[in-house]
């Protein structure tokens, strides 16, 4: 038998209340729920300046929140993502904002995905999640792409475009 998942991310750059967290709580007596894994930031990281590598998530993170959802077989999958949706819309006003922030590593295909023309994937295609991924280290990385692979050859549904 097959295990499928689904998952997604966010950051959190300012304490979530206790009240709130009995309101979150509330979502995993659901029908169909998940789980939420909580990974800490801050210490050395916070001293990281944002541009010294692709991942600029450093100063002011408190913490990386993944949702993960999972499903056994071919089916079964509308209750599992249907929570996972609606708890992630949910937790919007608890996260980071403008734009909300995404771990790469978690992808997530919900918040964008390539668009290719002339078997290219564009820039505009890809800010959407390039944004949310990479903050203003984004072009600074389709630049880099543009050098190393400016046919696109290594290409998936989030790949970084080349600038060209």
């Amino acid at each position: 038998m097959s295990f499928s998942f689904k998952g997604k991310s966010d950051y959190v750059r300012r304490p979530i209340s206790k009240a709130a967290w009995k309101d979150i709580f509330s979502w995993f007596k659901m029908s169909g729920s998940g789980y939420i894994m909580l990974e800490p930031h801050g210490g050395f990281m916070d001293s990281v300046p944002a541009d010294a590598t692709p991942h600029p998530h450093r100063d002011g993170v408190l913490y990386i929140v993944q949702y993960l959802v999972f499903w056994q077989g071919d089916g079964g999958t509308a209750a599992p993502t249907a929570w996972l949706d609606d708890f992630y819309g949910f937790m919007g006003q608890h996260v980071s904002t403008n734009p909300r922030r995404a771990y790469v590593n978690f992808r997530d295909l919900d918040i964008g995905q390539n668009v290719v023309v002339d078997d290219v994937s564009t820039f505009d295609g890809g800010e959407v999640w390039g944004e949310r991924y990479f903050m203003s280290n984004y072009r600074r990385l389709e630049t880099v792409k543009a050098a190393v692979d400016p046919t696109d050859y290594f290409r998936n549904e989030q790949s970084i475009p080349p600038l060209l």
